[in-house]
């Protein structure tokens, strides 16, 4: 699939479940927020016949996302269903890492082929804070599991936020030196805009590779991936690599590849889209595929050439990013 610019368009992010063991003060509120009801959220079955489609039109890899994936019944079979589709498309999982020790075995049996896990602390009073739950150690047990059962490259997200948590740049950067993994840091993204977090509190990209500089000497890497959307870099000796993506300061939309589907069977253009398509309708009234076709078609076509963050007319969405989809 090409957008009207020309992009290639094969990476879907699926949500699976709006539902979240956390709640980061920049994802969603800490309390007033309904979940989905049954009715609402897309089946196993739905999200399969979604996927089916979407890579019978050139879609090549697959990120399951949520709210919290891995708490969702059934994941595991429904990764291992992902992972035989004709084609067999990259399957890949994000997650906050708090069940991922007990998971990381079925998940790799299951097809996955690798995980991003969100940390955005290294501290258990400042994750508490953060995230207004209690689990450091059970996602760094996660880390360990994933890397032990091959969920390899294995990448830390992190969004560094002024005042907050940006001072824990060097020691994730650290991590690097010690463990075969790929570090990145994420510039803050207003999706919503009630939330305890705002553009005041942007770590923007240059101050995160000063507070890197101060570290050593980075060594920039070359990233031949489409649709790769972090600048590489490695310290002298390290075993992983580090990267900083820059999705406001340096946008890079120029290289984008992905649609998103959220829990609800909503799929929007584009992150920051206020337009949404609706594939559920189409799920439940129609056993033909041409019709989903036509929504994923369309979506691909309303596509933006770029986000408007920091331009005038930006308008920020209803939704929270635990409803769009991580």
């Amino acid at each position: 699939m090409r957008d009207t610019f020309g992009r290639q368009i094969d990476y879907l992010r699926l949500s699976i479940t709006d539902r979240c063991n956390l709640r980061c003060r920049y994802c969603m509120p800490d309390a007033g927020v309904p979940d989905l009801s049954h009715h609402d959220i897309l089946s196993y079955e739905e999200m399969l016949r979604v996927a089916r489609v979407a890579v019978d039109m050139g879609v090549r890899k697959i990120r399951v996302t949520g709210g919290e994936p891995l708490v969702r019944k059934g994941v595991i079979d429904f990764i291992a269903r992902l992972s035989a589709l004709p084609g067999r498309p990259e399957i890949t999982l994000t997650t906050n890492g708090l069940l991922l020790a007990d998971y990381a075995c079925d998940l790799k049996a299951a097809g996955l082929s690798r995980v991003n896990v969100s940390l955005d602390t290294l501290r258990p009073e400042r994750f508490l804070a953060i995230t207004r739950r209690e689990g450091l150690e059970p996602v760094l047990a996660g880390l360990e599991a994933a890397q032990r059962h091959g969920l390899t490259p294995l990448k830390i997200n992190m969004v560094p936020i002024a005042g907050v948590n940006a001072d824990e740049v060097a020691d994730f950067a650290r991590l690097t030196l010690k463990h075969p993994w790929d570090v990145r840091f994420i510039e803050f993204m207003p999706v919503a805009g009630d939330l305890d977090y705002g553009e005041k509190q942007r770590f923007a990209a240059d101050r995160i590779l000063g507070a890197l500089a101060e570290q050593g000497k980075l060594e920039p890497i070359s990233d031949s991936r489409p649709g790769s959307v972090a600048r590489l870099y490695r310290y002298d000796g390290g075993l992983g690599r580090i990267g900083v993506i820059s999705a406001v300061s340096r946008h890079f939309c120029g290289e984008c590849n992905r649609l998103r589907v959220t829990a609800d069977g909503r799929v929007r253009p584009c992150l920051f889209s206020v337009e949404e398509l609706d594939l559920r309708t189409v799920l439940r009234s129609s056993d033909d595929d041409i019709h989903l076709k036509a929504v994923l078609a369309s979506a691909v076509a309303a596509k933006p050439e770029k986000h408007l963050i920091g331009e005038s007319d930006f308008k920020q969405g209803p939704r929270h990013m635990h409803g769009i989809g991580g």
